[in-house]
C-alpha cells in the first residue's frame, strides 16, 4: 500500500506536470467501488473537473487531493494498488525490469484520464487494479479541506504537522492508550501517512519492540520514537519513495526475503530478522536490536486473571460473571484443607453409589433378581424401603431375545 512517501511522490508530480494547467478532457469510468462507496460517481467527476484549472496539490498522510479553480475538489485515496500516472513521467515508484519497455496508455484498469488544453499537452490517469482505491469530491473552499471528512477524523501528519507531532504530544498519545504500539503507529486516527513498512522502520530504529504496549515506554524510549518518526518519514518523502536512495542501514533494504529461496534474513552485520504479526499485519523485527523493556500482550492476560482472582473472593458465586465464576471455584478449591477434600469425595462417592448399585441390577439378567435386590440392598436402607425396591424390581421384565430370523438371501 503507498504510504506517506508514495503518496508525496504523487503530489510531487501533479505540482510538477498539472498545477497551472488547465484540464481539456476528463474521461471517467464508473466503478461502484473507486466512485460509489464515497458518494460519487464517474459522471460527477468528469463533470466537476473538466474546463478547471489546478492551481495546486495538498497532502495528509496517505490522502491527497488537487485545488481546482473552484470548488468541489478531488480528494484521492490510494487503496492497496491505486497510482496516479503522468504520462512519460516515470512517476511510479516501483521500477520496471525492463527499462526498455514501451508505456501503455491508458494504463490497464483506469478509473479516469486527464489531459490538459495548450501545449505541450499533459496526460495523466489514476489507475487500480484491485478497487480498493477512493475518489471523492468535496464542496468547500480550498484552506477547508483538511476539515472535511474523512481528513479531519485523520492524525496529523508527521511532515507537514511538525508542530503539532511534537514528543509532548506523543507521549500524551502512547499514555491513553494500550495497545500494541505497531498497532497504534498504523491506525490513521492517531498519526497520518504511517504504514507497514515505514512503522516497521520507525521502530527498529528507535529500538523499540512492535508488540510492546503503548503505556508503557518510558519518556527516554518514546523521545527515540519521536526523533525516528521525524526522521525516517522526513527522508522518505525527500527522496520521494525511490528505495534505491534509502540509506544502506535502514531494515527496509534487508526485509524483503521472507519466502525467497536466496533472499536476505538478517542484516550486513550478521543480526537476525525475524517476522511476526502485530495488529493483524506482518511486522518485521531484529530481535537482538529491538528488545521489549515493557509489558505485552500475554502480560497483561495473566496480570488480569491474577486480579480478577482477588477481586471475586468476597463476592457470591451465583452473582459472579462466567469466566469469574469459573476463577472463583478455582481459588476457593486450591484454599481447601486435605480432610475438606476427602469429606467432598466421601460426599460424591455416596451420591454415586446408588446409581450404580441400580444398574448393576439391571444389566444382571440371571438369578433371583428379588434377592438380587434384597442382597445388595441390605444393611443400607430400612425394612419397608428394602420391601418397597424388591417390589419395584421385580415387576422388570427381562429384555426378551427377538424371534424373528434373518432371513434366507436369495442368489439370483
Amino acid at each position: 500500500m503507498p504510504e506517506i512517501a508514495e503518496v508525496a511522490r504523487a503530489v510531487h508530480y501533479i505540482r510538477k506536470s498539472l498545477v497551472g494547467k488547465t484540464l481539456a478532457v476528463v474521461n471517467a469510468q464508473d466503478d461502484a467501488n473507486v466512485f460509489g462507496k464515497v458518494g460519487t460517481s464517474a459522471a460527477e467527476f468528469q463533470k466537476a473537473l473538466t474546463g478547471k484549472k489546478v492551481e495546486s496539490a495538498g497532502q495528509q498522510g496517505k490522502y491527497f487531493w488537487m485545488i481546482m479553480s473552484s470548488p468541489p475538489h478531488p480528494v484521492f485515496h490510494f487503496g492497496m494498488t491505486g497510482w496516479f500516472h503522468i504520462r512519460g513521467q516515470g512517476s511510479y515508484y516501483y521500477r520496471s525490469k525492463n527499462e526498455d519497455e514501451k508505456e501503455v496508455w491508458p494504463p490497464k484498469f483506469s478509473k479516469f484520464s486527464l489531459q490538459t488544453a495548450g501545449e505541450p499537452k499533459v496526460e495523466a490517469a489514476f489507475a487500480d487494479s484491485r478497487r480498493f482505491s477512493r475518489i471523492r469530491l468535496v464542496n468547500c473552499v480550498a484552506e477547508a479541506i483538511r476539515d472535511t471528512s474523512p481528513l479531519k477524523e485523520n492524525g496529523p501528519d508527521p511532515v507537514i504537522d511538525k508542530d503539532i507531532l511534537t514528543a509532548e504530544w506523543l507521549e500524551q498519545r502512547l499514555n491513553k492508550k494500550q495497545v500494541p504500539i505497531k498497532a497504534l503507529l498504523l491506525d490513521q486516527a492517531n498519526i497520518s501517512g504511517i504504514g507497514n513498512w515505514v512503522g516497521d522502520e520507525i521502530l527498529y530504529n528507535a529500538r523499540l519492540h512492535p508488540e510492546q504496549y503503548s503505556n508503557t515506554f518510558s519518556s527516554e524510549e518514546i523521545k527515540r520514537l519521536h526523533n525516528s518518526m521525524m526522521s525516517i518519514c522526513q527522508t522518505a518523502v525527500d527522496l520521494l519513495a525511490d528505495s534505491s536512495k534509502f540509506p544502506d542501514d535502514w531494515m527496509f533494504k534487508h526485509r524483503w526475503g521472507k519466502g525467497k529461496k536466496d533472499g536476505p534474513t538478517a542484516l550486513p552485520n550478521g543480526e537476525k530478522i525475524t517476522f511476526l504479526t502485530v495488529g493483524g499485519r506482518t511486522s518485521c523485527v531484529v530481535p537482538s536490536v529491538q528488545k521489549k523493556t515493557g509489558a505485552v500482550a500475554g502480560d497483561m492476560k495473566k496480570r488480569s486473571t491474577s486480579s480478577d482472582s482477588e477481586d471475586v473472593k468476597d463476592v457470591p458465586v451465583n452473582k459472579q460473571s462466567s469466566r469469574k465464576r469459573k476463577v472463583a471455584v478455582a481459588s476457593t478449591k486450591s484454599e481447601e484443607t486435605d480432610e475438606d477434600i476427602k469429606k467432598r469425595k466421601k460426599v460424591k462417592a455416596r451420591s454415586r453409589k446408588p446409581i450404580h448399585v441400580k444398574e448393576e441390577i439391571l444389566n444382571d439378567n440371571a438369578g433371583d433378581i428379588s434377592a438380587k435386590a434384597s442382597k445388595l440392598t441390605k444393611g443400607k436402607t430400612s425394612k419397608s424401603t428394602e420391601s418397597k425396591a424388591t417390589e419395584d424390581i421385580a415387576t422388570i421384565q427381562p429384555r426378551r431375545r427377538s424371534s424373528r430370523q434373518a432371513k434366507p438371501v436369495v442368489s439370483l
